[in-house]
């Protein structure tokens, strides 16, 4: 997808959150990312991740929240063994770290991080991701492959690999 096509879909993008601010239906009538995450297919090992880190209920809160959410086969391109390794309970810290610097404490929509280029996002983790917006929007070296998944809590990018903090 180039830059052009992207630009396209975040400014659809803040054009339906706009619309959904300003509709007579409450945002919380949306599903929460926890729910998003859990009711997925394709985010199966992003939810088998969440819970053997007990962060299941994270994505629950509050927010706002940006979840950048590597897909099943994001997971699978990891090297073989590594998933497998990260769900064993001695490595619960390690899986942790991985997951909370796929989540940023704000509501980031595609054209925010088109609109304000090249630069970084502090993540749950306290670790800078980079974004990139060049011929795609890449967040951590990870192209946004679906943008602006609106949530009652915040907003899901898809992406197509697994950040590594």
């Amino acid at each position: 997808m180039n830059r052009r096509n992207f630009t396209t879909i975040a400014l659809a993008g803040v054009a339906a959150m706009a619309i959904s601010a300003c509709s007579s239906t409450p945002e919380s009538s949306l599903p929460t990312i926890g729910q998003v995450v859990s009711d997925t297919p394709q985010f199966s090992t992003l939810n088998a991740a969440l819970a053997a880190a007990d962060l299941s209920g994270a994505l629950d809160g509050a927010g706002p929240l940006t979840l950048f959410a590597p897909t099943d086969a994001a997971f699978a391109a990891l090297p073989a063994g590594t998933v497998e390794t990260l769900l064993l309970p001695e490595n619960k810290d390690d899986l942790v770290a991985i997951l909370t610097y796929h989540v940023v404490p704000q509501l980031t929509s595609a054209g925010g991080l088109v609109a304000n280029g090249p630069g970084s996002l502090t993540t749950l983790n306290g670790a800078e991701v980079a974004v990139t917006t060049d011929d795609v929007v890449r967040v951590g070296g990870a192209a946004v492959t679906q943008p602006d998944l609106l949530t009652s809590n915040g907003v899901i990018h898809v992406i197509d690999a697994v950040l590594i903090p």
